[in-house]
């Protein structure tokens, strides 16, 4: 229409006589001075060029004699919003997306759907872009999209957990080891030097003695011989604890008296400790084929365990051996000090030692480490009830024919 002519031809006026000559307008000028924008409609005059451009400016400015004519074209374009074809580039978001006027309100208010609108601009003015999505698509969206994203992140939460739970738990271990071999190594020096003073302490004062009685030559023996046995008996314990751990000795099969053997048992250590009270019982069986030597070395450990850990007064154990099934079952009950409950897990573990009373020098922490291996070793094995201040009994259970 002449109006909107009117409109767009001053607006090129106006553009005209502001225009550098020095500076070619950018494209954002050129629009917006060569069109105008209404609802539903765009006017806009094709853009001359910038050499045309100065010669308008110049025909304004300027009165010419003989005045050139130019000829400018104005397009018109009618737009109709419904023909508009809308992308929904976000369908997990957006269930509809239409373009409406700007008064439109939807009839159906209810909290099931969540909407939103943006407001358009230029010819579109009066329209906006409104989007509605029910509530529980878009929760059905949201946990589709994000559940995995958090699966993910407690997924690595959890494995950084875990990492950082088996580092302080190696630590932990490595920590307790170190201490365990710490009094190991303490504990194991002490086991040396007790003898090895009184060996020194013996050969000084037979050194250093004029002459020596009957009698105190026989206790200076005596005293030496059974030092010496103790250095052989920890020196041979520490060398067969480190065969078994490595498996560098082989079992030797041989067939086993059951009573002569508790009853040589028995016989070593009241002769070794006269105060030691023992008891036995055999049932179901006479002889069995194990290692002797092996077997030996578990009734002598779990005897001086017995030993050592009772009192004065309650200084006895009783053994028995029973034929069940395939299966021989040999118990060792005493009626020492006890185990704490606390301690009944640890008491196999190489190098640990229960601190009490009975146990202030120390000792190698290798007895029942040392009886724990020799059982897996005779493919048989080894379990524990205690009662503290009322005794121990520890059940070794053994291949018949092993």
């Amino acid at each position: 229409t002449l109006e909107n002519f009117n409109s767009v031809s001053f607006k090129l006026i106006n553009f005209v006589q502001k225009l550098d000559t020095n500076k070619v307008p950018s494209q954002d000028e050129l629009f917006s001075n060569f069109s105008n924008i209404q609802p539903k409609r765009i006017d806009y005059f094709n853009i001359p060029s910038f050499e045309n451009l100065k010669n308008y400016k110049k025909m304004v400015m300027t009165k010419l004699d003989d005045e050139p004519v130019y000829q400018q074209d104005m397009l018109s374009f009618q737009l109709d919003p419904n023909k508009i074809a809308i992308n929904n580039t976000r369908p997990l978001l957006y269930q509809h997306v239409k373009i409406v006027p700007v008064t439109y309100d939807p009839i159906d208010t209810s909290s099931e759907y969540v909407t939103g609108e943006i407001t358009l601009g230029g010819p579109f003015s009066d329209y906006k872009l409104f989007f509605m999505s029910s509530k529980s698509f878009v929760k059905s969206e949201i946990f589709s999209y994000f559940l995995p994203i958090a699966g993910s992140l407690f997924f690595f939460y959890g494995l950084l957990m875990l990492v950082a739970f088996l580092i302080y738990r190696n630590l932990n271990i490595n920590h307790k080891m170190f201490k365990l071999q710490y009094d190991f190594i303490t504990n194991l020096t002490h086991e040396f030097k007790t003898p090895v003073s009184v060996i020194k302490i013996a050969g000084n004062n037979i050194k250093s003695a004029a002459s020596l009685s009957a009698r105190e030559q026989q206790m200076y023996g005596r005293i030496l011989d059974e030092e010496a046995d103790k250095l052989n008996g920890l020196m041979n314990k520490l060398l067969a604890f480190t065969q078994i751990e490595n498996k560098a000795i082989t079992l030797n099969r041989d067939e086993v008296n059951i009573e002569d053997f508790i009853e040589s048992t028995i016989e070593a250590h009241t002769l070794k400790h006269p105060d030691f009270i023992f008891t036995y019982e055999v049932s179901g069986f006479k002889t069995f084929t194990t290692d002797p030597v092996l077997l030996g070395s578990l009734f002598d450990n779990l005897a001086e365990n017995a030993y050592k850990y009772s009192p004065p007064e309650h200084k006895k154990l009783h053994i028995s051996a029973r034929l069940i099934k395939d299966r021989v079952v040999l118990r060792f009950k005493d009626g020492g000090i006890g185990i704490p409950s606390s301690e009944i897990n640890n008491i196999f573990k190489k190098f640990y030692r229960i601190q009490n009373r009975y146990n202030q020098n120390g000792s190698v922490g290798l007895g029942l480490a040392f009886c724990k291996e020799l059982v897996n070793f005779m493919s048989g094995e080894i379990s524990v009830k205690s009662v503290v201040n009322k005794g121990t009994e520890f059940k070794i259970v053994l291949p018949y024919n092993n």
